[in-house]
Order: structure tokens, then C-alpha cells, then sequence
């Protein structure tokens, strides 16, 4: 014979409330530290310092090439073409400004 369970009439005692709060607030940190926090450190890249030649210069926008073999842009730039410098540029990113001593 199946038993039958009237709705609302459901009781939990005090300590399984205390575990379900617990359970609960254990899940909605988990939801913001995986929506709020963890993309947000995502963008915040790491700097790369690298001493460069300048490859061409089109009209102020000067050409690098780095390690990482992504081609930088570096605007404003008033350098020529075989001039030396030191850039910086986030990790991965395809732009970076000339670094002044």
C-alpha cells in the first residue's frame, strides 16, 4: 500500500531547515562567485614588456611584431620604420603603447 502525503502537511524539523539554509547558501555563493567574480578576473590581463622594432609606420600607426606572433598596433606613434622601443601590451591583445623611460 503506497502512502500518501497531504500537501502541506509536510513537517522538517529545525536541523534539516538549518541544513536546507545551508545547502541554499552554499549554491547562491557558488552563483555569484561563478557569474560575478570569475569572468571579472578574465579581464584583467597581465602586462608584457618587450623591447620591439618598429616594422612600418602608416600615418602614425606603427606595426609591431612580438614573441607571442601577434602583430601589434601601436597608435600615435612618431617612430620610424627600424627604430627600436619598448612596448607594453596585455597578454594576447593586439594593440600596445610605447613604453617611455
Amino acid at each position: 500500500m503506497a502512502a500518501t502525503v497531504a500537501l502541506g502537511s509536510m513537517d522538517i524539523s529545525s536541523s534539516q531547515k538549518t541544513s536546507l539554509v545551508f545547502v541554499i547558501a552554499f549554491i547562491f555563493a557558488g552563483l555569484v562567485l561563478s557569474t560575478l567574480v570569475f569572468p571579472f578576473w578574465h579581464l584583467i590581463r597581465e602586462d608584457v614588456f618587450e623591447d620591439v622594432v618598429i616594422l612600418s609606420n602608416d600615418d602614425g600607426i606603427c606595426y609591431v611584431e612580438t614573441v607571442d606572433k601577434i602583430p601589434k598596433t601601436i597608435e600615435n606613434c612618431m617612430l620610424e620604420p627600424g627604430d627600436s622601443t619598448t612596448i607594453k601590451f596585455g597578454n594576447g591583445l593586439a594593440w600596445a603603447t610605447i613604453v617611455t623611460p
